[in-house]
C-alpha cells in the first residue's frame, strides 16, 4: 500500500509524488539522492507547465533557476553522480556556478519537456535537503522590557531557591533575560537574496493586513503563568510562559498565524502547526550544554538530538508557580531575528523587521 498510495509533496503549488525506489548510496556519503515524480496534472515532464518559465533559443531550450550556493553540492553529488544522472536521464545540460559563488542554475536543452523534467527534479531535490538545513533566522516578538527582565529574574532566584532539590533543576536551564521572546517560526535563509526577500514579504505583511489589526499601535499584552511542552511535568525538557492579549482579542494570535501562512507560501518557512503556540521559553534543558542554543527546538530542522537533554522535574515550579506575573509588554514590532547572533542591547541581530507604529 505504501507503493500504491506515497507521500506527496507541494512545491511551489504543484504536487509529487516521492518514489520509495532506494537509490543505490556511497559509504559516508553526504549528500542523498531521492527520486521523486510528478503526480497528475503536475507532471511537467508529459505537459505544458507555467510555473516556472523555458525560454526558447537558437539551440533548443533554456531555464534558469536561482538556488543558494550552500545547496549546489546537493545537485552535483558525490563525484557529480546526481548531475551526471540528471543530465543523462533529462537529456540536458545543466550549468552550475563556482562553489561559494551566487548565481543561477541553467539548464539547456533540445527538447522542451527535458528541460522542464530536469527543472522540476531539481526543485524537488532542493526542497527535500533545504528541510534539512539547521534554520538561521526566526521571526520573534522581543520581551525585553526592564520590568519583564526583572521578574523574570525574580522567577529564576525563587524557582532556585525553592525547587533546586528537584531532580534536574539548576540555574543553568534559564533563558538569557535579554533574550526573552516570542517566536513565531523559523527560516532557513541561506544568501542575501534570500534575506532581502524576507524583509521584503515583512513589509507586506504590514500593508495587507497587519496595520488593518493593529490600528497602527502597539498591542498590550500580559506575560503570566508557566506551562511545560512534553506529556510528563517529572520529565520536562522546556518550560515557557504563557501570554494573552491584556484586552482579550485574539489579534496577536491572528498576526502570527496570518503571518506564518505567507511565509509558508512563499517557500521560506516550513509548515509545523496549524495555528502558531504563543510562548517565552523560560527554561530549556539544551542551555545546560550549549547556552547558544536559544532558539533551537525538537521540531526544527538542525541535528539537536535527545542525548543533548537531560529533562528536570518540574512538578514543584508548575504548582508555585502556575500563575507567576512576569509584567506587561508592548509589542510594536515583529523582528527577523539572527540565530546565534547579539547586537547592542543583548538581544538577537535584526536582518529586517515590521514595525506597527
Amino acid at each position: 500500500m505504501d507503493v500504491l498510495r506515497p507521500t506527496l509533496i507541494q512545491i511551489g503549488g504543484r504536487v509529487y509524488r516521492k518514489s520509495l525506489v532506494q537509490e543505490p548510496v556511497h559509504p559516508q556519503e553526504e549528500e542523498e539522492d531521492e527520486g521523486f515524480y510528478a503526480a497528475g496534472p503536475g507532471d511537467c515532464a508529459d505537459e505544458p507547465c507555467d510555473a516556472f518559465v523555458v525560454e526558447e533559443t537558437e539551440k533548443g531550450f533554456q531555464c534558469r533557476v536561482e538556488v543558494p550556493s550552500p545547496l549546489y553540492k546537493y545537485i552535483i553529488g558525490k563525484k557529480g553522480e546526481t548531475k551526471k544522472r540528471l543530465e543523462t536521464e533529462t537529456r540536458t545540460s545543466i550549468s552550475i556556478p563556482k562553489p561559494g559563488v551566487e548565481g543561477e542554475i541553467v539548464i539547456t536543452g533540445q527538447q522542451r519537456g527535458g528541460v522542464i523534467s530536469a527543472r522540476t527534479r531539481i526543485d524537488v531535490l532542493l526542497d527535500s535537503f533545504r528541510k534539512k538545513q539547521p534554520f538561521t533566522h526566526f521571526l520573534s516578538f522581543a520581551l525585553t522590557q526592564p520590568e519583564v527582565q526583572e521578574r523574570f529574574l525574580q522567577f529564576k532566584e525563587e524557582v532556585l531557591e525553592k525547587c533546586s532539590k528537584d531532580h534536574g533543576v539548576s540555574s543553568s536551564l534559564f533563558q538569557n533575560p535579554a533574550k526573552l521572546h516570542l517566536t513565531l517560526g523559523t527560516l532557513v535563509l541561506l544568501n542575501e537574496q534570500e534575506i532581502r526577500k524576507a524583509c521584503e514579504l515583512l513589509q507586506r505583511c504590514k500593508e495587507d493586513f497587519v496595520d488593518q489589526i493593529t490600528g497602527g499601535s502597539p498591542l498590550a499584552v500580559e506575560v503570566a503563568g508557566v506551562e511545560y511542552m512534553n506529556d510528563d511535568p517529572a520529565m520536562t525538557d522546556v518550560l515557557y510562559a504563557k501570554v494573552r492579549m491584556k484586552d482579550g482579542s485574539d489579534r496577536l494570535q491572528a498576526i502570527a498565524d496570518q503571518l506564518v501562512e505567507r511565509f509558508v507560501a512563499s517557500g521560506l518557512m516550513l509548515k509545523e502547526w496549524d495555528r502558531v503556540k504563543l510562548h517565552a521559553t523560560v527554561m530549556n534543558t539544551l542551555f545546560r550544554r550549549d547556552p547558544g542554543a536559544e532558539e533551537r527546538s525538537s521540531t526544527a530542522p538542525g541535528k539537536a538530538s535527545l542525548k543533548e537533554r537531560e529533562a528536570f522535574n518540574a512538578r514543584n515550579i508548575l504548582k508555585l508557580f502556575e500563575h507567576f506575573y512576569f509584567g506587561e509588554v508592548q509589542l510594536d514590532a515583529v523582528r527577523l531575528s539572527q540565530r546565534f547572533s547579539t547586537d547592542a542591547s543583548g538581544y538577537y541581530a535584526t536582518s529586517g523587521q515590521l514595525n506597527f507604529c
